[in-house]
């Protein structure tokens, strides 16, 4: 799921696209989303009109940290590591 170069090899995404993917991840399971939105208290609407700004994608990954289990899989699951997207949760809280 993780972009890749011309060489096959996996690109290093940037903050922003490692959140999006984490939030296309999240969003996927409707138990998920759900206590996304709870949790974070965002709504659809904010989530649609977030979309390109740092402290709602931030959200959406410090939402995965704070579930460790949901942020191994995502992680899993969109071809990176937990400490990727920690650290792409710090870059954007920046």
């Amino acid at each position: 799921m993780r972009p890749h170069a011309a060489d096959g090899k996996p690109d290093d995404p940037s903050a922003d696209m490692l959140a999006l993917l984490a939030l296309g991840w999240t969003l996927a399971d409707g138990q998920r989303a759900d206590r996304l939105l709870a949790l974070t208290g965002l709504d659809a609407d904010a989530l649609r009109n977030g979309i390109d700004d740092p402290a709602v994608l931030g959200a959406v990954l410090a939402f995965l940290a704070d579930h460790e289990p949901d942020l191994i899989a995502c992680a899993d699951a969109i071809g990176a590591t937990p400490d990727a997207l920690i650290a792409a949760k710090d870059s954007l809280a920046r």
